[in-house]
């Protein structure tokens, strides 16, 4: 079983130029995540902050129609993360978010994988809860920075910050964009080898239309994007999160760090294959909508 721990919100998302009021969408990234796993057939629990508002009941309601089991960490009023779409559908976010579980978390039991990352790592107070679960996790751990700069401060502290959960995970994900920002004198391949090198089993950039690049302790793969027509970008890299971790799992992999260790290049070119696909169909969607394991494999078969 998967269990993702990490906000869950609304997306308000603006086309550009438009007076209209933004589309109302579930979002976050670990729970985009987890909507994504779900979808694919993946036994997904997410450990999360909704409150008891009419958004918090469509979120909840959106995550459980995909068989996601939501268990919420406290009552505070649901966030929204406002997402301003450029022409070429590119989404900039501005954030009305707090990330404060008060209850503990503890990994139910029978979670083979964890994954994290994005503002739970990096919101306090719960990102020094999360920070510990993963130290202590009996899991296979998933991470992604998903690096939000408006609420990251200097990039001095949250470089230090993500080195620390990087050296913590067996399995990393990072866009170009966030490596760019951490890392502006270093190519995002250059900063992959760098991480695998602080521990991690497999870490992999995402390179926007370039596809994307991943390394194992036995292996590296390149996988290239898919032609698409962009609607938006919105979940793009959460559905690539969740293709993965699905991949992984039907490989025999997601549960077992020495077999992650091991894994060769054309284990990891197929994982990168399907991540890069569920990315793909969902940019050619509104909002956070990951395929179907269905529409998935009919894509990569």
């Amino acid at each position: 079983m998967l269990t993702v721990v990490g906000e869950a919100l609304m997306d308000l998302v603006r086309a550009p130029g438009s007076a209209a009021p933004p589309a109302e969408h579930p979002g976050g990234s670990p729970a985009n995540v987890a909507l994504g796993t779900a979808r694919l057939g993946l036994p997904t629990t997410l450990l999360t902050q909704l409150g008891p508002d009419p958004r918090g009941a469509a979120v909840r309601g959106h995550l459980e129609a995909a068989g996601v089991a939501v268990r919420s960490l406290s009552d505070a009023p649901t966030s929204t993360a406002t997402a301003v779409l450029d022409e070429r559908g590119a989404a900039r976010y501005e954030f009305d978010i707090d990330w404060a579980p008060t209850q503990p978390l503890a990994l139910p039991p029978g979670t083979t994988c964890l994954h994290t990352g994005s503002l739970a790592t990096a919101l306090e107070p719960g990102a020094t809860a999360v920070e510990a679960l993963l130290a202590s996790a009996d899991a296979v751990v998933s991470f992604d920075p998903n690096v939000r700069p408006s609420l990251m401060g200097a990039p001095d502290a949250a470089r230090e910050r993500i080195e620390r959960l990087v050296a913590l995970a067996d399995v990393v994900k990072a866009s170009d964009e966030d490596l760019a920002w951490l890392y502006p004198d270093s190519s995002p391949m250059d900063v992959v080898k760098r991480w695998r090198g602080l521990g991690p089993a497999m870490v992999v950039a995402t390179l926007g239309g370039e596809g994307a690049f991943a390394v194992t302790a036995a292996a590296e793969a390149r996988c290239p994007a898919r032609p698409i027509t962009v609607v938006d970008t919105v979940g793009a890299g959460d559905a690539f999160t969740s293709g993965m971790l699905w991949r992984l799992d039907a490989l025999g992999l997601l549960g077992d760090r020495d077999a992650l260790r091991r894994m060769g290049s054309a284990e990891l070119g197929t994982v990168l294959d399907t991540a890069v696909a569920a990315s793909a169909i969902t940019c050619t969607r509104r909002g956070a909508e990951p395929p179907t394991r269905e529409l998935l494999e009919s894509c990569t078969s």
